[in-house]
């Protein structure tokens, strides 16, 4: 009896090592939307993987304050040539630090306006403190005049992010997944990536890694209480 609760709680270890992962659309429909606009309950070791489907976006981080100003990583702008394709580019982030809200915002201007004017903004575990609509409402009040760079950027954000703004990191660069896994639902696809970084494709080799030596380690445990 102590043996099977003992393995029953080691297995269920084992199965909270896993993260959870989400998926983003950008450009929801042809819009300037991001679909969710905006996710709560993410945790630490979570990945967010924002699937790009229409026109030229990209994902910068910005702070609550400034929301349309860059402060942080940046995805770099993605087009997207055909949206009735059957392949999207699709940018991954892990979010390392979950305790307070991460801010983002597209960083596309057109000849009049930008993107982020016009309220293309994302959020992850906003509060009801500084909620998503406060966000939202404060980036098309923004006068945002100089845009993000289009390459991609990751590792821990700066100090420029503020205190109040939790630090992620990116852990791939962009692929290309099938048009299935731009649902809106939880997961990254299945499809391997387009092109990758040496870093970016070592950063998805730790967090494998770490998931299988954890369940390795499980097992032995589990093995040497039947022994």
């Amino acid at each position: 009896m102590r043996f099977s609760v003992a393995a029953a709680a080691l297995l269920s270890a084992a199965a909270s090592v896993k993260a959870a992962s989400f998926s983003v659309i950008v450009g929801f429909n042809d819009t300037l939307t991001f679909n969710p606009a905006n996710l709560t309950g993410v945790a630490d070791g979570d990945t967010v993987a924002f699937q790009f489907a229409s026109k030229n976006h990209s994902v910068v981080q910005s702070t609550f304050a400034a929301p349309c100003t860059a402060a942080g990583v940046s995805s770099g702008f993605q087009n997207v040539s055909d949206p009735n394709g059957a392949t999207f580019p699709t940018w991954t982030l892990t979010v390392e630090n979950a305790t307070a809200p991460l801010w983002f915002f597209c960083s596309q201007v057109t000849a009049t306006s930008t993107h982020c004017q016009a309220g293309m903004v994302f959020a992850i575990n906003p509060t009801a403190e500084k909620s998503f609509d406060a966000f939202q409402q404060a980036a098309i009040a923004t006068n945002a005049t100089s845009p993000a760079g289009q390459n991609p950027s990751g590792s821990i954000v700066s100090g420029t992010a503020g205190a109040t703004d939790a630090a992620l990191s990116v852990s791939g660069s962009t692929s290309a997944p099938t048009a299935t896994a731009a649902s809106g639902s939880s997961g990254t696809g299945t499809s391997a990536p387009a092109s990758s970084s040496s870093a970016a494709a070592n950063g998805a080799s730790q967090l494998m890694s770490g998931n299988s030596i954890s369940i390795l380690a499980v097992a032995g445990l589990v093995a040497g209480l039947v022994l």
